[in-house]
């Protein structure tokens, strides 16, 4: 296996969120490209991203799959400025990573064994039902969380009215509406709640596209999906769900 990136500012910063989600993932590399899976260790989200292979500039791998340690990942890959390229090759149990710039510098990171079954993204959501749908631009739905964030840590999606309200309430309370002019807005009445620490991690996601989808029912998992022609990356999130004492 041996690919080579020439912008690989977005696999650093895809790493980078991923990683504060779990610590180690299995990386497939094959003739669709490169591939991330995985469920945090409180099975709470789910994340899958996909980097295709036209977005490499060069692309030699049949089917492999990398155990990595994403803090180890991350810091190397941090060490790309704006103008270098990234090369990555298999060698028995390590990757070999080189850096070209200025410079060529080279890191050798050791593959490791990742336990527990390897997890499929679409088989693991084909079967959810979500009976809303929608899209809006990034940058209001990251807004809209952070304004969540100050008040609470939990946040409502709610669907009223064909309006989509983005709410927390607390002993204070923050509310973002959208309608129709704001939103491509697809949905029946509902309401869902989720956490906000979550959230906040899988917005740093949406401010690598212009759009952000969203998919929820009532009481039910989130689905996002931040994509461009690039990459993309979605997360599943387990709702909160309210219980009697």
């Amino acid at each position: 296996m041996l690919i080579e990136l020439q912008n690989p500012a977005v696999l650093s910063r895809i790493v980078e969120i991923i990683s504060e989600l779990v610590n180690e993932v299995r990386i497939k590399v094959d003739e669709s490209g490169l591939s991330i899976t995985a469920m945090d260790p409180a099975n709470v989200s789910l994340v899958g991203f996909k980097l295709p292979k036209k977005s490499f500039s060069r692309f030699e791998a049949g089917a492999e799959t990398l155990g990595v340690n994403l803090d180890n990942l991350k810091q190397i890959l941090k060490r790309c400025g704006s103008g270098s390229s990234l090369l990555m090759e298999k060698k028995e149990n390590t990757l070999e990573i080189q850096i070209r710039d200025r410079i060529k510098r080279n890191f050798v990171l050791s593959l490791i064994d990742i336990e527990g079954n390897d997890i499929d993204f679409k088989s693991k959501t084909e079967r959810m039902e979500f009976s809303s749908s929608v899209e809006l631009n990034s940058i209001d739905f990251v807004d809209s969380i952070e304004d969540c964030s100050i008040v609470s840590d939990s946040c409502s999606f709610i669907i009223e009215n064909e309006k989509f309200i983005i709410e927390a309430k607390g002993l204070n309370s923050a509310r973002a509406e959208f309608s129709g002019d704001e939103a491509r807005i697809k949905a029946e009445n509902c309401r869902s709640k989720y956490s906000l620490e979550y959230l906040q991690k899988f917005t740093k996601g949406a401010k690598l596209c212009d759009k952000s989808l969203l998919e929820f029912a009532n009481d039910h998992p989130l689905k996002l999906e931040f994509r461009n022609e690039f990459m993309e990356l979605k997360f599943v999130l387990a709702p909160r769900v309210e219980t009697e004492d």
